[in-house]
Parts: C-alpha cells; sequence; structure tokens
C-alpha cells in the first residue's frame, strides 16, 4: 500500500471531456474538498472517487470526509488552462498524514487529484495547513497545456 506520486486520476481526465467537473466560482461551480490519508492508504493515478480507508483521524479539528476547499477561479495564458484552490487548514488537530485526495464533493465524490507530501507530515494539538502552488501557469496545483 502506498500514496504514489503527486497526480491526475485518469478517471477525472476522462470526467472533464464529458462535463463532470465545473471550477466556475461559487455558487455555480462544483464543490470539492480535500481528504488526508496515512501512509497505509493506497492512492494514485488510479483512483476513482473518495474513501474513508486508511482516512486520518483527529480527536478534534478534522471529520471524514476533509474540508471543503475554495476555487480560486479559472484562466487561461500562453495555452494554459489553469485553476487552483485557497490554502486548507484544519485547527485544533493531532493527526499524522501522507497525503491527500482532492475530490468533487458535488459530482458523486469523484477523484480530482492525489497529493502526495513525500512522507509523513504531523501535527499536534495545533495546525495542519494544506498550502497550495501559486496560481500561475507554470505552479497552478491543475494546469491542462
Amino acid at each position: 500500500m502506498a500514496i504514489t506520486t503527486n497526480s491526475i486520476a485518469n478517471s477525472f481526465k476522462k470526467e472533464l471531456l464529458q462535463a463532470g467537473h465545473n471550477f466556475s466560482a461559487a455558487p455555480a461551480g462544483n464543490s470539492f474538498k480535500l481528504a488526508m490519508y496515512t501512509s497505509a492508504a493506497t492512492l494514485g493515478a488510479s483512483t476513482t472517487s473518495y474513501t474513508t480507508g486508511n482516512e486520518v483521524t483527529s480527536p478534534a479539528g478534522y471529520t471524514a470526509g476533509g474540508g471543503a476547499l475554495i476555487n480560486t477561479g479559472t484562466s487561461v495564458a500562453s495555452g494554459v488552462a489553469i485553476t487552483s484552490f485557497s490554502d486548507l487548514s484544519f485547527t485544533g488537530v493531532t493527526l499524522t498524514a501522507r497525503g491527500a485526495l482532492i475530490y468533487n464533493d458535488t459530482n458523486s465524490d469523484t477523484a480530482v487529484a492525489v497529493l502526495d507530501f513525500g512522507g509523513d507530515k504531523t501535527a499536534t494539538a495545533g495546525t495542519f495547513t494544506i498550502q497550495f502552488p501559486a496560481y500561475t501557469t507554470s505552479a497552478a496545483i491543475l494546469r491542462i497545456a
């Protein structure tokens, strides 16, 4: 079992062509969430949907399903379309996470992308923050060239 490198879900690529995901600003767009997982989770490009299997737990500050993401919009420049999310923080948590799954909560919890933290990351009665890369054509979390 492992979380493989950062990857876009293969099912997400197909669903984009079938109009299964809407990254428009709220309230018109879909709702996306981020769930975190332990090193025992098996996540990668073949992941198709959110699962509770090996999701992290915390006595406070984190619940199954993770947290709601705020889409920062969409843009296209130099032939690259991008979208990203605002940073997401879980406060008052005690947990260890190895990676995360971004999924479309509006569209039957379908997988969007797997994030590999590169190792276990912990918080003890503190704040665990997912920092997304800059909203640029060379760094945004989701880019289509």
